[in-house]
């Protein structure tokens, strides 16, 4: 290749170059010498930066006749070996980088890294290339990962990673043990098998690597852990709300003494002292909750929800309100309205000379208690949910928010089970922190008679002889209405 001229503008590096005439070329089809020429064309390539500017290539190539009298191709481009690459008008130099910008961070973060190179492509062309880059050569690992992955859905496909290199082998649609099976009999050499609690992967593995041992990673172990708590916190939901500050310790809730009256005197108020006093007189003979159900017209839960309320008022509380920005003003809101001040248009206006950068419909229905004789409507903490439970006894307490460490001992010390099972949640996080798996056998004997049935079923695959026995709960708590999952 001779380099004709080289011009350097504002915009760019411009090289014009053309092939030597004397030096043939081989055909792209059949590999054969041909010095014959045909005619000659311009190819434009774009290659990488130089000195911040972008290199733009103009290279005269020939087209020559093959000489094959039995290639199938009648004329050919020359190729220039490090150059140029059929029907690609980027030099490899350049094709290289792109290809490892869209690896690391795919098509639009690759395009605005590209960007900063001045090297102008859109995502699309970034994740076009990044789809024609070869796969490395398929290598059975001795640590399989298996575990599955939601497409969309209720549809799932299965994932293989190499659990060493941490880098995916293959996947398809679907959870199959069979396909599984098949692959590791194409593959043998796999020592050990990762997974998690689904029986078809154990299944799978079983049928086409029985020599392999079969362990569970240190996500999947602490999944299931978690959900097993889960399901402890349901089962003693009723003494979740112990773990809310006492009520002097936060703002005072309003009084429900004063609304009472005005409650009964509601249509709301009436029916549900109505169905309050019918279901309790059915539940104290004894019947079932299905029962009551169908014989008052009411949804199952409905009437749970009644035979457990002491009082009517109960089912009357209204949900707890999250807070808002009208919070900080409530009490000028009430001085307002103690002093005559009862247009909400006039008290918007006074909150916006305070600060208040809220709506004007905001300060018009915290208000409308007020002029129904009721207090207003204060923000008010609920207890927290099973999930949230869950989470703060599996979280590190180094990781804990101060609300989380200030009500969680007040939750611990009203229910036993929830401090048993956070003790054993925390024994088992030390032993995966450091990775010391000495404490296992007397942790799992602890779990076995620890009279928690989720916890229970997590440790029957590694004692299968042990028979737990189950725990009456506690006053107060309510006890699952479905068996527990186990896997």
């Amino acid at each position: 290749m001779l380099v004709v001229s080289v011009d350097v503008s504002d915009t760019g590096v411009v090289v014009r170059a053309r092939t030597r005439s004397d030096v043939p070329a081989g055909c792209t089809g059949c590999g054969w010498l041909s010095a014959w020429c045909h005619s000659r064309c311009i190819r434009r390539l774009a290659d990488a930066c130089l000195g911040g500017r972008p290199v733009y290539i103009k290279l005269s190539v020939r087209r020559r006749y093959c000489e094959n009298p039995t290639c199938l191709k009648v004329t050919f481009a020359e190729q220039i070996a490090g150059l140029t690459t059929r029907y690609q008008r980027r030099t490899p130099q350049l094709q290289s980088l792109v290809e490892d910008v869209g690896v690391v961070p795919a098509g639009r973060g690759g395009a605005r890294m590209l960007r900063i190179l001045n090297i102008r492509l859109s995502r699309c062309t970034v994740l076009s290339q990044l789809m024609r880059v070869p796969l490395p050569p398929l290598e059975t690992p001795r640590v399989l990962g298996v575990d599955d992955f939601a497409l969309y859905g209720d549809s799932y496909g299965t994932l293989l990673v190499d659990a060493s290199t941490r880098l995916p082998l293959t996947l398809w649609e679907g959870r199959d043990a069979e396909q599984l099976s098949r692959w590791l009999r194409e593959h043998p050499g796999v020592e050990v098998a990762c997974r998690d609690g689904s029986l078809t992967y154990r299944q799978g593995i079983a049928g086409g690597a029985p020599d392999a041992v079969q362990v569970s990673d240190r996500f999947h172990l602490w999944q299931g852990l978690s959900r097993r708590v889960q399901d402890i916190a349901s089962a003693h939901r009723g003494c979740l709300p112990t773990a809310l500050p006492p009520a002097g310790e936060s703002d005072p809730a309003p009084a429900e003494k004063p609304t009472e009256s005005t409650a009964v005197d509601t249509r709301a108020g009436r029916h549900a002292r109505r169905l309050f006093e019918a279901v309790q007189a059915l539940a104290r003979t004894g019947r079932s909750h299905s029962s009551v159900a169908r014989e008052l017209g009411l949804d199952r839960r409905t009437v749970g929800k009644y035979a457990r309320a002491r009082t009517w008022q109960e089912v009357m509380r209204r949900p707890p309100r999250k807070p808002s920005t009208l919070d900080p003003y409530l009490d000028y809101l009430q001085q307002r309205w103690d002093e005559g001040q009862h247009s909400a248009k006039i008290l918007h206006e006074e909150l916006q000379t305070k600060g208040y950068l809220g709506h004007y419909q905001r300060v018009k229905l915290a208000i409308a208690p007020l002029r129904r004789g009721l207090p207003l409507d204060g923000p008010r903490e609920r207890p927290p949910s099973p999930r949230e439970a869950a989470r703060w006894i599996t979280t590190h307490p180094h990781r804990r928010s101060l609300p989380i460490n200030d009500r969680l001992p007040r939750l611990l010390d009203h229910c036993p089970e929830l401090r048993h099972t956070h003790d054993l949640v925390r024994r088992f996080a030390a032993m995966l922190d450091n990775r010391d798996a000495t404490p296992l056998p007397g942790w799992l004997n602890d779990l076995a008679h620890s009279g928690l049935p989720p916890l229970v079923g997590l440790g029957e695959a590694s004692s299968p002889s042990v028979t737990p026995t189950a725990r009456t709960p506690r006053p107060g708590c309510t006890s699952p209405s479905r068996p527990v999952r186990s896997s």
